[in-house]
């Protein structure tokens, strides 16, 4: 289960936008994230790798202040809010409930819930 001073500090790093540091100083090494019905990734490793691509994609990565965090034993619930700004073209804001599963003072699981729809480009 973590404290609730570990769980503040990895949303801190987010809200940073130090999202390698989170995921190396706070994730389990054999960790699994899900965005919505798609399949785990495993490994902490990967997430990081996965991140740095996701980091490349964009000019400017900005996380708002999180006013949502919920801890009951080992489960913390964060509703995050994210803009992404692209080199061209309009940011885009995301919208996301993080569902995670602590193993002592770092992140076992993690699973997110939004709307994709967020994640394409409107109509020109």
């Amino acid at each position: 289960m973590p404290a609730r001073d570990r769980v503040q500090g990895f949303v801190a790093l987010v809200e940073q936008a130090k999202f390698v540091e989170a995921l190396e100083e706070f994730y389990h090494p054999g960790a699994t994230m899900q965005d919505n019905q798609q399949a785990p990734r495993i490994g902490r490793d990967r997430l990081v790798a996965d991140e740095r691509a996701t980091m490349a994609r964009f000019e400017a990565m900005k996380t708002d202040p999180v006013t949502d965090l919920l801890i009951d034993g080992d489960k913390v619930m964060i509703r995050w809010k994210f803009t992404f700004t692209p080199a061209e073209g309009p940011p885009v804001i995301m919208e996301e409930v993080a569902l995670q599963r602590w193993e002592g003072d770092r992140i076992a699981e993690e699973r997110f819930f939004y709307d994709p729809r967020q994640t394409r480009t409107p109509p020109a």
